[in-house]
């Protein structure tokens, strides 16, 4: 594992509710944990203003896989492309709409990533 060739220790965390945000967030300190690595899924989105204060908090570097996670105060966000994936789900709304049947047309990757980084420390941190 990569982790392991560079000395770094992943410490999963879940969480579904407020409650175990929190709870989670806790552990992760308590554990040692000195930077985090949010995965996007719509509890996250939902609960960024927390997570935020959460990582305001504790100094902690972050990095999300939405430009609004930065947009909001986070340190740097990668991952694809929302605006081109939306782009490009046009076209197979065109195909279907001039008669493709859905399960013939293919399934694609998102091939534009987007890297964003704040200059100077998080402005939830000032």
């Amino acid at each position: 594992m990569a982790a392991s060739t560079l000395g770094v220790t992943i410490l999963p965390m879940e969480a579904r509710t407020r409650e175990e945000l929190d709870s989670a967030f806790a552990r992760m300190i308590k554990s040692g944990g000195d930077s985090l690595l949010l995965m996007g899924d719509p509890f996250t989105s939902n609960q960024r203003r927390r997570i935020l204060d959460l990582i305001a908090n504790h100094r902690l570097p972050a990095i999300s896989q939405t430009r609004e996670f930065v947009e909001s105060g986070g340190l740097m966000g990668y991952g694809p492309s929302y605006p081109e994936m939306y782009r490009r789900a046009a076209t197979f709304v065109d195909k279907i709409l001039k008669g493709a049947k859905p399960g013939d047309l293919p399934v694609e990757q998102p091939t534009k990533f987007e890297v964003i980084i704040i200059s100077g420390p998080p402005r939830r941190w000032a």
